[in-house]
């Protein structure tokens, strides 16, 4: 994915979609919800406390935030004095977002013989998709696209609030498949989502990333060395602080394409900072996920997420 930067403008205009997607879906726990809602259909606050494990005051707070947000829509259940909580049009949007996450640690981590499978239900084909350009079909990866980027907003990924992103207790009855451990590292972290993004849009040197991010030495130091020990990227020796992203890195492109998707539909009104652009059809780029069987479009309605067995 190779980077262009387009005329600056006041960061402090608007709001900035994707820092704040990145805020809003970037925590363990968020994500955890969102992914037994998809797979095991949860609306109840009782529900999600047995199947996190999270604190109760935690679990309330992050079930506010993506009401507030949009993502679950509060509604009293039949017949008792309860609430359940249910996916809205937008939060059905991030279904795709949860199976690249998904695919991901099923290819990348140790334990990803324990994350759910995606099964096409068209063809019966049981395993990741591909992304493709929504426009012309054709599959994309980052060495098929340029980004176009806003070189004064990108910054304000350093604005507003931040919630610690919640790892839930040991001992408790969390399922190993809603953990998200391993992506927390590249998108867990407002400014370690935000190195890796522009790391996917081309970024290489000390400077550039700093230069984007208005970024202090030291975090930024700490940020690249905490995502080489995750090995998303690598440092050559001999490089002059170059870095570069690793094959592990570069298989994040379908989870940021889609968190930059989702960013538009969840801000309309709001100027993004940045632009994917498919190199060979010259659109922006719209993604979608192709099952690697078929060749055939995959989504919520053609596809499911299987759960795996329990851990032993």
């Amino acid at each position: 994915m190779a980077r262009r930067d387009t005329a600056e403008r006041d960061p402090s205009s608007t709001v900035n979609p994707v820092a704040a997607t990145l805020d809003l879906l970037g925590d363990r726990l968020t994500l955890a919800l969102l992914g037994h809602a998809f797979v095991s259909g949860t609306t109840r606050f009782n529900q999600w406390l047995e199947l996190t494990g999270a604190p109760s005051s935690v679990l309330t707070d992050r079930l506010h935030s993506l009401a507030a947000a949009g993502v679950l829509e509060r509604s009293p259940q039949a017949g008792s004095d309860r609430h359940e909580y249910l996916l809205t049009e937008l939060g059905t949007a991030t279904w795709p977002i949860l199976v690249c996450i998904w695919s991901w640690q099923r290819e990348w981590t140790p334990e990803g013989a324990w994350q759910p499978d995606l099964v096409h239900d068209v063809c019966g084909h049981r395993g990741p998709a591909v992304i493709r350009c929504g426009s012309c079909h054709s599959v994309v990866t980052t060495h098929d696209t340029d980004i176009e980027m806003d070189a004064a907003a990108i910054w304000t990924v350093t604005s507003g609030a931040r919630r610690r992103s919640t790892r839930v207790p040991a001992g408790n009855t969390a399922s190993a498949d809603m953990q998200f451990n391993a992506v927390m590292e590249a998108i867990g972290d407002r400014w370690s989502g935000a190195i890796t993004g522009l790391a996917l849009a081309g970024a290489r040197r000390f400077g550039e990333f700093r230069s984007a991010l208005d970024i202090s030495p030291t975090t930024l130091t700490d940020r690249l060395a905490r995502l080489c020990v995750a090995q998303i990227l690598t440092h050559p020796s001999g490089s002059e602080r170059q870095y570069r992203l690793t094959h592990r890195g570069r298989a994040l492109f379908g989870v940021f394409v889609f968190l930059i998707r989702w960013s538009t539909q969840a801000y309309p009104e709001a100027a993004g900072p940045l632009r994917i652009l498919h190199r060979d059809c010259g659109s922006i780029l719209d993604p979608e996920l192709q099952c690697r069987g078929c060749d055939g479009h995959v989504d919520r309605h053609t596809a499911r997420i299987e759960p795996m067995l329990p851990h032993p």
